[in-house]
Formats: C-alpha cells, structure tokens, sequence
C-alpha cells in the first residue's frame, strides 16, 4: 500500500482495507494500549470512554474492568465492527458505540470518569478543541490518558502533513492544562519505548 493510502486508513479506516490496517493496529499498539491501561487506573464503578478506538484492542480491558463502556470514532465501519464484536456488552447496557469527532463529541456533560485515546491526537484538528470537548464530558476528578509517538519520531515517520500533525508532548500537556486539567504529566514505561502517555485530571 502506498504512504498516503496508509494515512487516510490509519485516519479514517474504511472498506477491506481498513479492517487490515485495524488487524495491524491492534498488534503495532498492544504495549502501549496495555501501558495506556494502566495508568488509567480503572476501578469497577468506572464510567469510560474511548475516543478513536480503532480496531478496538483497549475495549475489552476496558469492558472488564469498568461498569460502562462508551467509544467514539470517525470511521461508521470501525463503530459497526465494535457494536457487532461486543454485542454482549451492548445487550446487556454496558458498553454503546457511536460515530463522532474528538472535536464535537455527541454526549452529555460530566458523563464519565475516565477518557482514554490512543494514538489520536495527530488526527485533530485542535488540541485544544478535543481536549475541551474531553474536559466537558469528565466528570470533576476524572482522569485523562492520551498515548502518543512524540513529534521527533513521528517526523521520521514522513507521514502526509495534510493528514497527520505531529505533536510534542509539551504541546498535549499544555492543551490538557489549558482547558482545566492539573496534575497533567507525560510519562514512559522506560527510556527504549519511543511512544508515551499524557496525563491529567480535570479540576
């Protein structure tokens, strides 16, 4: 597949094509969607939500260890796989899937606990539009995680500067802090990883 066919799937995945970029997503992400986890600190009374889950490999960590489970992505194909993949949880109320942009999420206010999204950010339009939109549907002490490549290593990537943009960690934490979030850090597991996690809690 060409460099810029990539792009768009890994923007927006759609068709044959999409459902393999997700296959390889769920492989190339499982240490950081597992890392990314983990420093969501999730308890069973959690409400979650998951911004651009893609081929869905955080959800079913997520479903386990929270009371609810809500995802949003761009892609109808990427909603569709995950409502028919866990249509248990669905069934039985704990877990809904919907089509939205980081930028315009279509839920309540001070709906959830907990937001997670994993390799996103260089998707929005605005840092400092979906981080505003993350903050609204947090509820007061609600945790944020956005795992990310930092810009250095996504540079060398030479990814289409249409479609992807690059983000210094710097740059996500200062959004975070921004629009209400304190406590905001990015972290890594240890010093071989090239990706981390930003993280925040909203006042």
């Amino acid at each position: 597949m060409a460099p810029r066919f990539i792009a768009k799937q890994l923007s927006w995945p759609a068709g044959i094509a999409g459902w393999l970029i997700r296959e390889g997503m769920n492989r190339g992400n499982a240490r950081l969607n597992s890392y990314a986890l983990e420093q969501l600190q999730l308890v069973p009374e959690d409400r979650v939500l998951e911004v651009g889950f893609g081929g869905g490999a955080a959800v079913p960590g997520l479903v386990r260890g929270a009371s609810f489970v809500c995802g949003v992505d761009r892609s109808p194909d990427v909603v569709s796989a995950a409502a028919r993949r866990f249509a248990d949880a669905v069934r039985a109320g704990r877990a809904e899937f919907y089509v939205g942009a980081v930028e315009k999420l279509p839920l309540r206010d001070a709906t959830f606990d907990k937001a997670l999204s994993v390799h996103t950010v260089y998707f929005w339009q605005s840092l400092k539009a979906g981080s505003a939109e993350l903050a609204r549907v947090l509820r007061p002490g609600g945790r944020i995680v956005l795992g990310f490549l930092p810009k250095a290593h996504m540079d060398r990537m030479n990814m289409p500067a249409d479609i992807f943009t690059p983000r210094e960690p710097d740059e996500i934490t200062a959004a975070l802090q921004g629009v209400g979030f304190s406590e905001t850090e990015v972290r890594k597991p240890n010093s071989e990883t090239a990706w981390a996690v930003a993280t925040g809690i909203r006042n």
